[in-house]
């Protein structure tokens, strides 16, 4: 499959998470930075973007059953699977790491006060996501599913409070950006989550949940930034087009 360095990250995921994995080895940030090119990232990275661009066809050339086309995906269904997958994942997750790093704070502190700092990042992150989602669940994603549903029968919409679909996707792109740049120092802090060698069952288990929690958010954030916010703000467009 004929692939362009001109072509973004977020792209190349949108059309095969597949390719998600590729990125995440080079520490490519594809959800919350997908806007930037390839030929942008390696530059900035020292990366060598042909290399990297064959890596990609291999990975794209290649078949997988299990691959999902998300981005074919009417965006009605696409919106609900997002909150009954992601939305419910971080409400559930988040309840047991607090948990679970309160606990280790209090047994492992002493031995390892990078700890403390671990759970308040953790703390904020599960506080500032509970807000976030509350607002897509209740302002963004309504608002985004009638776009849909009046492209799809050319009815007219009324303009919402908030003026343009634009202005809450901003926000949200912005907060995405926030709660990545916060992972990079939970990554930073856990040494990747590498438990230390004095460390017990639940610490491992700990570190293990934090980073399944760091990969599911760059899968969620990728489906907002690079699939779901790009249509609704193409069908608001074509909206205005179609009632001038």
């Amino acid at each position: 499959m004929k692939t362009s360095e001109k072509q973004t990250v977020g792209e190349f995921v949108a059309q095969d998470f597949r390719t998600a994995a590729l990125f995440s080895k080079y520490k490519i940030d594809f959800c919350c930075k997908g806007n930037r090119t390839l030929e942008e990232v390696c530059e900035k990275k020292g990366l060598d973007a042909n290399a990297i661009q064959n890596e990609l066809n291999a990975v794209l050339d290649s078949k997988s059953d299990s691959a999902i086309d998300f981005k074919s995906w009417p965006i009605d269904l696409l919106i609900d699977y997002i909150e009954k997958t992601h939305h419910r994942y971080v409400e559930e997750k988040s309840i047991a790491l607090l948990f679970y790093l309160d606990k280790l704070c209090k047994v492992h502190g002493e031995r390892h006060p990078e700890l403390f700092e671990i759970a308040l990042h953790f703390k904020i992150c599960a506080g500032e996501l509970a807000q976030h989602m509350k607002k897509e669940e209740l302002i963004l994603f309504p608002f985004v599913k009638k776009l849909y549903s009046a492209t799809k029968n050319n009815t007219p919409i009324e303009q919402p409070l908030f003026g343009t679909v634009d202005n809450p996707i901003a926000m949200m792109q912005d907060e995405h950006e926030a709660e990545g740049e916060r992972f990079l120092k939970i990554a930073a802090l856990t040494n990747d989550y590498t438990p230390p060698n004095d460390a017990c069952q639940t610490y491992k288990v700990t570190f293990a949940m934090l980073k399944e929690f760091e990969q599911d958010l760059h899968k969620h954030i990728h489906l907002e930034n690079n699939i779901v916010f790009p249509k609704a703000i193409a069908m608001e467009a074509q909206l205005c087009l179609n009632q001038m």
